[in-house]
């Protein structure tokens, strides 16, 4: 048989009542990535909606409530409606032209997908 080794051998604390206990260093945070190093695709799709024609930007580098500010923009620039889903913001009707010249007055780099 061998013997078990105490709970604080290997320096882990097990239980304290101490009321400051050692605080875990907060993670770096990583600097958000700049617009021109993203490539953001612009693509149009009809695919499982009925033949509807969306316009789909994907690759954007920022967090939801960004992205939400940036559809409320692209929506009042095509007059149409749009929502964001699975983190891609998703414009009615085929506006990839006026998307592309708008992301690039925005700073991003931009590549259309599809024909």
């Amino acid at each position: 048989m061998f013997r078990k080794e105490p709970p604080m051998a290997d320096g882990k604390i097990v239980y304290s009542t101490d009321p400051s206990p050692e605080k875990p260093k907060p993670a770096a945070k990583k600097a958000p990535a700049a617009k021109v190093q993203q490539t953001v695709y612009v693509e149009r799709d009809r695919k499982g909606r009925g033949g509807k024609t969306v316009t789909v930007i994907s690759g954007l580098p920022h967090d939801p409530a960004t992205k939400e500010k940036l559809l409320k923009q692209f929506k009042t620039l095509c007059g149409a409606g749009g929502t964001l889903k699975e983190g891609n913001l998703e414009i009615q009707g085929d506006h990839r032209d006026k998307l592309i010249e708008k992301l690039k007055e925005l700073g991003y780099q931009v590549k259309q997908k599809g024909g």
